[in-house]
């Protein structure tokens, strides 16, 4: 055990009440006891210190922890298998630099390991006595029975205390489908049951409606086909705050094939024959979507006109973006002052009012699914490593456009993928592949009803200066020898008049 791990083996406060079973007490029912949640949080503080570092969804990496502190603990589920749901606070730094994250766990304690379990998903034995001493702690998102536990909590709107679960109008929901894990890397877990749905299990938690249930709920009773229909959530009350959105049920397609993956494969043919298909039809469609999208979400949600004043601090925001980029790659130094002026054009472009909308606010190719009734849109969180009540402020809309226009530039850049040099020829027929798609795109957008880019192409550079500039900082820290794509945007972007 780490001395992070024994620091915080003891680091725990009493849980509410409020669900069926004492935990640890095999087949039976009642009340459970404060003490037995807390008892069995305690001895599991240690493990969780040790298999949090190792999740691909933990955004505290490379940071030490120096808490954890659980805030509402639920037993779903008692005996053995054991299911418990547990919100924990992690916290990093002291003082007055402290900063703390919930996260939702999703545990499962058996005397044994359940079969097929990888070792990842395993986060060690419990000890320290009690009911549970010597039973395996894993992440139930991998064990079938205790996912489909999941769902009937869902298919029947359970309430336990804080921790309720909520259904939409329409048919019932099955009870009986046992779930199985996404392989999907993501900054969520997914859940999926048969062939029916798919649960999304937020894992960094914030108090409030996440943006991806509120414009799935508004686009749903909209009745737009280009979102998969939602058909449960869940969500917990936490304290003093409103509730914070836990999961979301929405219909599983399938039939569908990722557009992140179909843009490689365009692509990768390009090598071969400089005309692998028209990607381009499916990109004016795409295009349409996006802005039917948009559309309904204009009529179902708020919006608003930010005017010269706004405006302007919608410019400086983008602007402080570039300098603290600037800091953190020196390599931006040289564009800075042309891309600064990009920015400061957006005022005097818009003196009558810039309109703003709910938005995706994270579009592009991966996060569109091409079905046999055309293409659908997933995933409307937005960026997760903002502030969630910053991803639920409106925005304009070409804010979203210009996110997959980088989308594909990105794709086009992966013909060059390991190349040993410079390769024109190579380089010549991405870009054009590019360029084709970011041309079809954008006039499917406005086919679709969407604001013609052609008609606001300031506002669409700066936007999509402020992607890139976004991308440069990410691939200089976590992918280097991805840094030339976004850094080719910036010099094109700068370069434009």
């Amino acid at each position: 055990m780490s001395e992070t791990s024994r620091s915080q083996a003891h680091v725990h406060r009493d849980l509410p009440d409020g669900a069926p079973g004492p935990v640890g007490t095999r087949g039976t029912t009642g009340r459970r006891t404060t003490a037995g949640v807390s008892e069995l949080v305690g001895a599991a503080l240690p493990l969780i210190a040790d298999w949090l570092p190792t999740q691909r969804w933990y955004a505290g990496k490379g940071r030490a922890i120096s808490g954890l502190t659980p805030v509402v603990g639920t037993p779903l589920q008692v005996g053995d298998p054991t299911l418990l749901h547990l919100l924990l606070r992690v916290e990093h730094g002291t003082g007055a630099a402290a900063q703390g994250d919930i996260y939702q766990l999703l545990l499962g304690i058996r005397s044994q390991a359940p079969s097929g379990i990888g070792p990842g998903a395993v986060l060690g034995r419990l000890a320290g006595g009690g009911p549970h001493d010597g039973a395996v702690l894993y992440d139930a998102v991998h064990d079938p029975e205790l996912t489909g536990r999941l769902l009937e909590h869902l298919a029947t709107g359970d309430r336990f205390g804080a921790l309720s679960f909520r259904r939409t109008p329409g048919p019932g929901l099955p009870s009986n489908l046992p779930g199985r894990a996404s392989t999907a890397e993501q900054s969520n877990s997914s859940v999926i049951y048969g062939t029916s749905f798919i649960l999304k299990l937020f894992r960094r938690i914030s108090p409030g409606t996440n943006p991806d249930l509120e414009l799935s709920l508004a686009l749903s009773r909209a009745g737009s086909t280009r979102i998969p229909r939602v058909a449960a959530w869940f969500e917990s009350r936490l304290e003093r705050s409103e509730p914070a959105t836990l999961g979301l049920l929405q219909r599983y397609l399938p039939d569908a094939e990722d557009g992140w993956e179909l843009a490689l494969d365009q692509v990768a043919r390009l090598k071969g024959d400089p005309t692998p298909g028209n990607f381009a039809v499916e990109a004016h469609r795409l295009g349409r979507a996006t802005a039917e999208v948009h559309r309904v979400l204009s009529r179902s949600m708020p919006t608003a006109r930010l005017d010269r004043a706004e405006t302007g601090r919608l410019a400086g925001a983008m602007a402080d973006r570039l300098d603290s980029a600037v800091a953190a790659v020196p390599g931006l130094l040289r564009y800075r002052s042309a891309l600064r002026a990009a920015f400061q054009q957006l005022t005097a472009d818009h003196l009558e009012g810039l309109p703003v909308q709910r938005i995706h606010g994270d579009l592009h190719l991966g996060q569109a699914m091409r079905t046999p009734h055309g293409w659908v849109l997933l995933d409307f969180e937005g960026e997760p490593a903002k502030p969630l009540a910053e991803r639920r402020l409106p925005q304009p809309a070409l804010r979203d456009v210009a996110a997959m226009l980088r989308s594909f530039d990105y794709a086009a850049a992966h013909l060059l993928a390991g190349a040993p040099g410079p390769d024109p020829e190579l380089a010549h027929l991405a870009n054009a592949w590019a360029a084709r798609n970011r041309a079809a795109y954008c006039a499917g957008y406005t086919a679709g009803g969407g604001m013609d880019p052609a008609t606001a192409p300031e506002l669409l550079r700066a936007l999509e200066i402020d992607k890139a500039v976004y991308e440069v900082v990410y691939e200089a820290r976590h992918r280097p020898s991805w840094l030339p794509i976004p850094l080719a945007a910036i010099n094109r972007l700068a370069l434009t008049v």
